[in-house]
């Protein structure tokens, strides 16, 4: 059964071939995009990760492992992978005054 809720702890930010930067918080996103929208629908590096964002979703392969090898084919296709900025704090929160 796929979970789409496994997150990677860093999520990835990938520049596409339009330019547009997409942010893949897991597994469940990047095997979507690799079977709908990868630009090289081959590839040794994009089949490796086929395989392991699959086994990531139904609990076989560690998160991390499918994440390196979703890097690894963002890389092969040339398309530029850097880690995304996480957010420290919930966006309506208020830093606290010294008082």
């Amino acid at each position: 059964m796929r979970t789409p809720d496994l997150t990677w702890s860093v999520p990835l930010n990938v520049r596409l071939q339009n330019g547009i930067h997409h942010i893949f918080s897991g597994p469940y996103e990047a095997l979507d995009f690799l079977e709908n929208e990868w630009p090289l629908r081959r590839g040794q590096k994009y089949e490796r990760a086929l395989r392991l964002c699959r086994g990531a979703l139904n609990l076989a392969t560690p998160l991390a492992v499918a994440r390196e090898a979703f890097v690894a084919a963002c890389l092969e296709a040339g398309l530029p992978v850097t880690a995304a900025p996480l957010s420290s704090a919930p966006p309506n929160s208020r830093p606290q005054s010294a008082m």
